[in-house]
């Protein structure tokens, strides 16, 4: 819902507002706040922005240039539902004081930019996304790592390992089993009151809620879809779901991650993307070709599979990333479309209406931060589009089960974050165009990426004492 600046300050007054939380979002994808007493607080803070210090976030500036300003958006604002004092919560850009503009570094404004290159290119005036991000939720979670050893223990009475625990009250034995979380009812699902929870927090600050359930891992996997947005809204949107899980968790004494893979041997939490392209109001990707798409779409797919490799260091930032796209098991790892096949990397869903008409992307995970992943999905789309990149035939095939001379021929992404970031460093100039990202950017997103993946390589895995202790 569209608020201007006079429907904010009513809302603080009508709330009785004490404090106001600005926040913004890090590259990677973690959300950042400060707060400001009411006192502190009026229609200014919306001209002249609230300086902080930009140089001790992850990936920005350095020390010698750290002064920012938070540019509170009125349109994407609402009241914390989990404060003790009544505060409202209010999205920022991150602007460079110097030229007014969006910082290059800003996830926000990167996506602000990439709506704005959309309509700079005519194809098209409005990016419409859908993500479905999956989470867990455990009981309790502990780790450890340094020079004596390493472990990770998950707490969970849902998984099929506490089948044998002896828990206080009892053990009733209702659980869902390794793979059985789809969809059995309660006691055998344990999350619906939460989920619901979650749920009415959301629609309470304005994100339409259409489905919850469990999903297929036994040990508190679940998810909530929520309605499909413009590009940046659905950003916000997307930010503001993981905040509201996380922290209903953690009202019920529990712990939500949208980690990608924290449990061995169970299914991995994905976030398919659904999205499409309009123009004055009109759906560009309805059409009369394979399962009622456009030339426009296919050249669309074309781009994002053409891309692929490139993307996944956005859409699938972490090494645990690459636990969860592993060939041979149900992930989503070959590079092509289908509207039957699950096992394809892009699906398109049956809808009856052509205005529903969207292609879904099936290979990102909850770890991407949203305002770069859908921004890039879609500049490697558009890309297509301009260049007339065809995906070739639809895939029609169980794609896990192919005699291998045909399996060969069809291409997978990435296998690990480092391969992921060789990628992007050398194709990346569709994600340059408009001055969406810049080269700067990328470069000290990689960086920071790269850190992972050495502290990762460097950290000697319990399993390798399994393979090679004795050897």
């Amino acid at each position: 819902m569209t608020k201007t600046v006079a429907d904010v300050m009513k809302l603080v007054k009508e709330k009785e507002c004490t404090f106001v939380d600005f926040r913004f979002v890090d590259t990677k994808g973690k959300e950042q706040h400060t707060t400001v007493p009411i006192s502190h607080f009026d229609e200014d803070k919306f001209e002249s922005g609230h300086a902080f210090d930009g140089s001790s976030i992850a990936g920005w500036k350095g020390i010698e240039a750290s002064d920012m300003l938070l540019m509170p958006d009125p349109t994407a604002c609402y009241i914390d539902p989990f404060y003790e004092e009544p505060t409202l919560v209010i999205t920022c850009d991150v602007i460079e004081p110097s030229d007014g503009k969006g910082y290059d570094r800003d996830p926000r404004s990167i996506a602000k930019r990439a709506e704005s290159y959309l309509k700079s290119t005519g194809l098209g005036d409005t990016a419409f996304f859908g993500p479905e991000p999956e989470f867990f939720i455990f009981d309790g979670v502990r780790w450890g790592a340094d020079m004596q050893g390493c472990f990770v223990k998950v707490e969970s009475e849902e998984a099929p390992w506490s089948s044998g625990a002896e828990i206080e009250g009892g053990n009733t034995g209702h659980r869902p089993g390794k793979k059985g979380g789809y969809f059995p009812v309660s006691p055998v699902d344990s999350f619906q009151d939460m989920r619901s929870e979650m749920c009415l927090i959301l629609e309470s600050l304005g994100i339409p809620v259409e489905v919850h359930h469990h999903e297929v891992a036994g040990q508190g996997q679940n998810e909530l879809g929520t309605r499909f947005s413009t590009l940046v809204e659905r950003a916000d949107w997307t930010i503001w779901q993981k905040y509201v899980v996380q922290n209903v968790a953690h009202a019920y004494g529990k712990t939500a991650t949208f980690m990608p893979k924290p449990i061995v041997g169970d299914n991995g939490s994905g976030m398919h993307v659904h999205q499409s392209i309009w123009k004055n109001g009109e759906n560009l990707f309805a059409g009369n070709g394979y399962a009622g798409l456009s030339e426009f779409a296919l050249f669309y797919i074309g781009g994002i599979i053409k891309h692929a490799k490139a993307l996944n260091a956005i859409t699938n930032p972490g090494t645990n990333s690459y636990k969860r796209l592993v060939p041979g098991f149900e992930a989503p790892v070959k590079l092509a479309y289908s509207a039957r096949n699950r096992s394809a990397s892009i699906r398109i869903p049956h809808v009856s209406s052509p205005k529903g008409r969207r292609i879904e992307t099936r290979f990102p995970d909850p770890l991407a931060n949203p305002y770069l992943c859908f921004s890039a999905l879609m500049m490697a789309g558009l890309d297509g589009v301009q260049n007339k990149i065809h995906p070739g035939e639809a895939a029609d095939k169980n794609l896990y089960d192919l005699p291998p001379e045909e399996d060969a021929k069809i291409p997978t992404v990435c296998a690990s974050l480092e391969e992921a970031l060789e990628a992007l460093n050398k194709d990346r100039e569709f994600l340059t165009r408009g001055g969406v990202f810049t080269d700067s950017m990328l470069d000290a997103y990689i960086a920071l990426k790269m850190e992972d993946v050495t502290r990762f390589r460097m950290t000697t895995h319990p399993i390798e004492f399994d393979m090679y202790y004795s050897l």
